[in-house]
């Protein structure tokens, strides 16, 4: 049997759940909403499961853009990003994630930050 975290998260029904709170966080946050004015959240929400599945360790395939390609043009500040992996942090502990395992979705994402981060504050 497997164990990845993915498995340890609950799987894509769980990461789902997460997605959906952590966005729900997000917009409420006048900081950093205006990233998501014009944006399509379902379709949103759809490619962050996926891509939370993915490098998670699930069977799950990444389809969306490059995230390089996904934020460019969006001048995100490093403020604004760790704003959100705050929120990420926060709907982890209230989905009660274990430590390690929170830890270690906040890594996967934190690879991520030299292509989501083109902006200075």
């Amino acid at each position: 049997m497997s164990n990845t975290l993915y498995d340890r998260l609950g799987g894509q029904e769980a990461i789902a759940a997460v997605v959906d709170r952590f966005y729900d966080r997000v917009v409420a946050d006048e900081r950093v909403a205006h990233y998501f004015d014009d944006v399509d959240m379902q379709r949103q929400q759809a490619h962050q499961t996926q891509f939370l599945s993915a490098v998670a360790g699930g069977p799950v395939d990444y389809t969306g853009a490059d995230m390089a390609a996904a934020h460019d043009g969006l001048e995100i500040t490093k403020p604004d990003f760790d704003a959100i992996v705050t929120h990420l942090e926060s709907t982890l502990k209230e989905f009660e994630i274990d430590p390690d395992d929170r830890n270690g979705v906040l890594a996967a994402v934190g690879e991520y930050e030299d292509a989501i981060v083109t902006a200075t504050a």
